[in-house]
């Protein structure tokens, strides 16, 4: 139990990891973590994510009886066996309670059977019956041998009741370690004894968290306070004077003494430090295993395909009869160029509108891959491979109802590469807005940003401004050519105008070859293939899947290191500035009103 805020996000930490009194990494796998927040794919059930969490970690030559015993045991150990069979919940599907959800998550790291179990918070927004259920399952493991460690910030008393041990932490410095039932012992040695009627937990609190001197002053100094008389030692003292009182009386303390000797002795004993465990599936089985669960969540889940569905056959019905059998007649040249531009931009602008699944699924990712679950490569594979029924059939029903409703270029070989030309767009896009998810987990942020990109390269199509008359540098080269709508639009063009010949606008003047309305009017090069624009697509997905593959490894790898060094460089600047601080603020320093009680004379 510790007195961090918020605030923490922003800290900096240095130091040395012990495990068991000897120097070790806390690497994937190494020990299981359970984040605050229940990041678990919401259309799968209790039962399905335990046991699709079972597959990507268990060994291949591994039973599946075995597997599936496994994991009804863990089900039963954490108290799921009623809603082992309901959904998670999303947004709209109803699912499981708040504390089944905890219960959940801390079920899939348990799977393993770790020896060491970190928590962040596991009672945080429950309500008390369900803290309190969730902190007695935590008991349950410790009782069966595992180290159970959990950051609580305001656990309620009967919570508080279950811990075995109690360590709290204020400002990076150990306030007290030891038994849980002696807490209120120690503080009253100290010259801090608990209040009636209050919370021990609280009284800790109050105690280690010096905030409470900043509200404490501000509501005296707006006259909002009135200060009364009290038997709580922390009237007529500052918290921060308090933490040197309890943490120069812990180093001193028969508890602290006890500590460092156990630590002794573990650090003496051979072959307690922990080896490093993880996934023990092979990589084919853990991509095969992501990539059935993702398909399972997408044909669940209407708002990441099915509803885009919807929307996609309306809007293409729309152009359809828009430009129904648009013909071959004079003012059909530039209907049939608008509506290529139209159907490719529309398609491919409408797959921003999957971006919060894709957070959501860089969420999942991120909480498995913190645990060592699977490897980056597995994920991005899976990714791939799972959305591409969905896009298939996206494009090509959308695809086929425009192709033929408006009765472009006729022949198979034509219908081919218009729907394949589509698939590749939109699989372009798909691709773009996963590498901006790996990178910003903000829905808002991250369809403004996809929807920017998207309209800066439908600006430099072809089609809103001839190739010829968009201006060479940066817009033309390099920009155009980076445009997967560019390569999109010319190709179609090609598709759809070769091989027609248009009429004139005087009846009397010969016809129009489609060959010269592409040199002459959309200025494209009718000696460069189509299939080549189409290679360009399809290479430009995976150009864009490679990019996000490096993304993740870099938001790994890179990233840390730069937020360490970002906030090394602000640890520094505040000390520069407390040093050139040589004197406290008002408010503060006519805060201390009585001086500080003396400590114990039995004080060690």
């Amino acid at each position: 139990m510790n007195k961090a805020g918020a605030g923490t996000a922003n800290a900096f930490l240095s130091g040395t990891i012990l495990l068991n009194g000897r120097k070790a990494n806390l690497s994937f796998g190494a020990a299981a973590y359970v984040t605050q927040d229940d990041n678990l794919i919401g259309t799968l059930t209790v039962r399905e994510t335990i046991s699709y969490s079972a597959r990507l970690r268990l060994p291949d030559n591994m039973p599946m009886d075995e597997k599936r015993a496994l994991v009804e045991g863990t089900i039963v150990e954490m108290g799921l066996q009623d809603c082992a069979d309901t959904v998670i919940g999303n947004w709209h599907l109803r699912g499981v309670s708040g504390g089944e959800k905890r219960r959940v998550s801390i079920a899939l790291e348990i799977l393993m059977r770790p020896r060491l179990l970190f928590l962040d918070e596991p009672t945080s927004g429950l309500d008390s019956a369900s803290a309190f259920f969730v902190t007695q399952t935590l008991r349950g493991l410790a009782r069966d041998g595992r180290t159970v460690i959990a950051s609580i910030h305001q656990p309620s008393s009967e919570v508080f009741e279950l811990f075995d041990r109690l360590y709290l932490l204020s400002g990076g410095k150990t306030v007290y370690f030891g038994q849980a039932s002696e807490a209120c012992e120690f503080f009253a040695q100290a010259g801090f004894p608990c209040p009636p009627l209050r919370n021990p937990s609280d009284h800790f609190l109050r105690c280690i968290n010096a905030d409470f001197d900043k509200v404490k002053a501000t509501l005296k100094g707006s006259m909002k306070m009135r200060f009364e008389r009290s038997d709580d030692p922390l009237e007529h003292i500052m918290t921060s004077d308090a933490i040197r009182r309890l943490f120069s009386y812990y180093q001193h303390s028969q508890h602290y003494l006890t500590a460092r000797q156990r630590v002794d002795e573990m650090a003496r004993v051979k072959g307690t430090v922990l080896d490093a465990g993880g996934s023990q599936a092979s990589f084919g089985m853990q991509a095969f295993t992501l990539t059935k669960r993702s398909f399972v969540n997408m044909s669940r889940d209407f708002g990441y395909y099915w509803l885009r569905l919807v929307i996609y056959i309306v809007v293409t019905v729309c152009i359809g009869s828009i430009y129904l059998n648009v013909g071959t007649k004079y003012n059909s040249i530039l209907a049939r160029g608008a509506c290529a531009s139209f159907i490719f931009g529309f398609v491919t602008f409408m797959s921003i509108g999957g971006f919060p699944s894709f957070v959501e699924d860089m969420k999942v990712f991120q909480r498995e891959r913190l645990n060592g679950h699977y490897g980056v490569l597995a994920f991005v594979i899976s990714n791939t491979l799972s959305a591409m029924p969905f896009l298939i059939l996206i494009t090509f029903l959308s695809g086929t109802l425009c192709y033929f409703m408006v009765r472009l270029h006729p022949g198979f070989m034509h219908y081919l590469f218009f729907v394949l030309c589509l698939y590749a767009s939109v699989t372009v896009v798909e691709s773009l807005m996963m590498a901006i998810a790996s990178i910003i987990p903000n829905f808002l942020m991250g369809i403004i940003i996809g929807a920017g990109i998207q309209g800066i390269f439908m600006l430099v199509s072809g089609y809103f401004r001839l190739p010829h008359d968009i201006p060479k540098p940066f817009w033309r080269y390099p920009m155009s050519y980076i445009s997967f709508h560019y390569w999109a639009l010319q190709g179609q063009y090609q598709n759809d105008l070769v091989g027609l010949v248009f009429d004139n606008q005087d009846e009397e003047l010969p016809k129009i070859p489609g060959e010269y309305i592409l040199e002459n009017v959309f200025q494209i090069d009718v000696s460069r293939s189509k299939w080549l624009d189409l290679s360009v697509l399809f290479g430009m997905i995976v150009i864009y899947r490679l990019l996000f593959f490096a993304m993740i490894k870099v938001s790994e790898d890179v990233t840390p290191w730069v937020r360490g060094y970002i906030a090394r460089r602000r640890v520094q600047h505040r000390r520069r500035e407390a040093e050139l601080a040589m004197v406290r603020t008002p408010s503060l320093r006519g805060y201390v009103v009585d001086a500080a009680p003396e400590l114990p004379a039995d004080h060690p």
